[in-house]
């Protein structure tokens, strides 16, 4: 049960996280370029690599911080980061068909389940 309420602690911090600094960035930058999305995608990106790699390669911490961090709060704040770090541990396992394969494949059809969604959004409202 404490592996649920880490999660949960940390997808809550995590979400109200995002939601402030993608208003802030976007108050201050705009909305015609996603810069809050980006910058949360990128911090994101950097934050996963750096805490699961002190995770595991440098500390010798509680299991549940490995809920609250990185599957919770980041994996609320930004689900890019995961996709990335996936990527790059394919790539690091030297298997890099299936990293390509990754890459290609979530942002086309991502987007084309976005198009998808767009239509049938429309098609119910």
């Amino acid at each position: 049960m404490d592996k649920y309420l880490m999660v949960g602690i940390g997808g809550f911090l995590g979400a109200i996280a995002r939601f402030w600094l993608g208003g802030f960035i976007g108050d201050r930058m705009g909305t015609r370029f996603p810069y809050g999305t980006f910058v949360i995608n990128i911090t994101g990106s950097f934050v996963i690599g750096f805490i699961l790699t002190l995770l595991a390669e440098r500390t010798h911490w509680s299991p549940n911080w490995r809920y609250l961090i990185p599957v919770g709060f980041i994996g609320a704040y930004t689900t890019f980061s995961t996709f990335e770090y996936e990527t790059f541990r394919s790539i690091q396992d030297g298997d890099l068909l299936y990293a390509g394969l990754n890459v290609v494949l979530s942002v086309i059809v991502g987007f084309i389940a976005v198009w998808l969604g767009v239509i049938a959004g429309r098609t119910v409202a």
